[in-house]
């Protein structure tokens, strides 16, 4: 997969510490006003990075993702690997957030009240891997529906006696060392201070782009 140009001038940017780009992940977030761009380096997972917009600030934030790599735009969801290509928010999932497509809320079943209260708390209680850990979503969960008639396997259902949604997203994690690798189960993972300002910052449909460079799984 090529690299989107409109990013080239960031990564110079980036690198000459100019541009006006600010990565003080720290600031308080302002409403995105362009699609969240997130371009991933597959031979060098710690160069990846992604990309917010807020009016004229940038700010730049470095991305997990799937740890047997990515699959091409528009071929399929499969575990381990992240899929590139276009996506929508459709739900912001935290502590103190929520934010549920309509459509959504009523395929789960539950009143969306019930949901505020208990869904992302149960669904970061779930311990995966059976090794006594827990939180592997971090503070929060922004679940991403592909623009594309891509088949999407996501649903709400019960894993370990755990109401959840089950999606594609971009969330938090137990360890931030873990962030910048290929280690997730296909979702992208981003560090605590960054996903604040994406949680403050997003809202339902604003649009992500995922893209990468290196080959793509089809």
């Amino acid at each position: 997969m090529r690299r989107l140009p409109s990013l080239a001038p960031v990564v110079v940017c980036l690198v000459l510490g100019g541009c006006g780009v600010n990565q003080q992940s720290r600031q308080e977030a302002a409403a995105s006003t362009a699609p969240i761009r997130i371009e991933l380096d597959t031979k060098n997972p710690s160069m990846s990075f992604g990309l917010l917009s807020r009016g004229e600030e940038r700010t730049i934030f470095k991305p997990g993702f799937g740890r047997n790599g990515v699959t091409c735009a528009g071929s399929r969801f499969e575990e381990g690997y992240t899929p590139l290509g276009r996506f929508k928010v459709n739900a912001i999932l935290s502590g103190d957030r929520f934010v549920m497509d309509p459509a959504l809320v009523a395929q789960s079943g539950k009143s969306e009240a019930e949901l505020r209260k208990t869904l992302f708390r149960n669904m970061n209680a779930i311990d995966f891997n059976g090794d006594g850990e827990t939180g592997e979503y971090g503070i929060g969960y922004i679940s991403l529906a592909p623009v594309d008639s891509v088949k999407q396997p996501f649903a709400f259902n019960t894993y370990n006696g755990k109401f959840r949604w089950y999606s594609f997203a971009i969330h938090g994690s137990n360890n931030d060392q873990r962030i910048g690798q290929k280690v997730t189960g296909g979702c992208v993972n981003v560090t605590e201070p960054d996903l604040k300002i994406l949680l403050s910052s997003v809202k339902l449909g604003d649009e992500v782009v995922i893209n990468a460079t290196g080959p793509c799984t089809p």
